[in-house]
Order: C-alpha cells, then sequence, then structure tokens
C-alpha cells in the first residue's frame, strides 16, 4: 500500500508498519487517519480480526483504516496524535523511517501489551 506520503511494508518493530515515502519536517502533518465511528452493536458484530482495529477515541469506537491501522508504538515514538484525528510529527522523519506514535493514550488500562520497539528508552509493555 503507497500513497504520496507514506508506504506500508514489513516492519521490525511489528507485523506491518507505516514508513515516510518523503522527509517530514517536525509539526508537519503525516496524514489524516479517516476511521469510522462505529456504534457499540457494530463493534460487537465485526469479524475477530477486526475486533483489534477498534479504539476509542472522545468516548466513541472508532475502526481503524489503512494506513493508520499499520502504526506501530515506539517508546520513543516520532509522531503523535492531534485533536482531530491525525499524526504530526514531533520530530524530523528522514524517507524510509518507520512512522511510530505511543499507544497508551488509546488503550484500555487493563489491556497489557509486551513492547517490541528496541528503542533506547523502551519500558518493555505498553
Amino acid at each position: 500500500m503507497k500513497s504520496n506520503n507514506v508506504i506500508v511494508k514489513k516492519s521490525k518493530i511489528e507485523g506491518m508498519g507505516v514508513f515516510a515515502n518523503r522527509n517530514f519536517k517536525k509539526g508537519e502533518i503525516i496524514f489524516k487517519w479517516g476511521n469510522i465511528v462505529l456504534t457499540e452493536k457494530e463493534v460487537k458484530n465485526l469479524p475477530k480480526n477486526e475486533k483489534g482495529r477498534v479504539f476509542l477515541f472522545n468516548g466513541e469506537p472508532h475502526l481503524q483504516k489503512p494506513p493508520a491501522r499499520f502504526i506501530n508504538h515506539s517508546c520513543s515514538p516520532n509522531t503523535k496524535v492531534v485533536n482531530d484525528s491525525s499524526d504530526v510529527a514531533i520530530k524530523c522523519i528522514k524517507k524510509g523511517e518507520e512512522i511510530t506514535s505511543d499507544y497508551p493514550a488509546f488503550l484500555p488500562t487493563d489491556k497489557i501489551i509486551k513492547c517490541n520497539c528496541k528503542s533506547k528508552n523502551c519500558k518493555n509493555v505498553i
């Protein structure tokens, strides 16, 4: 999957990842998510593999669409999420670099996931 700004391909962190297809400056929007807001009934009826792509944002369940669904977590992320559901560069990102974010803001507090980011600041769990 490829767009002008990003490409989705195999990641060293986990499965597939999103990579910069050009250089980004600090503060630049990488992309807007384009998520689908769901009802609780729609969430319940999703196939099992899609349920893992649902997260709460502003108290509503959202289904992540590509490329956002392929953003991997890092304990030293290079993007942050802003209010309009966009990933914004928090430092300069070079073409070919994996786009990463910090997941805990979107995970339920009772959900613990092993971290594979391998950054020097890795907390080993998300």
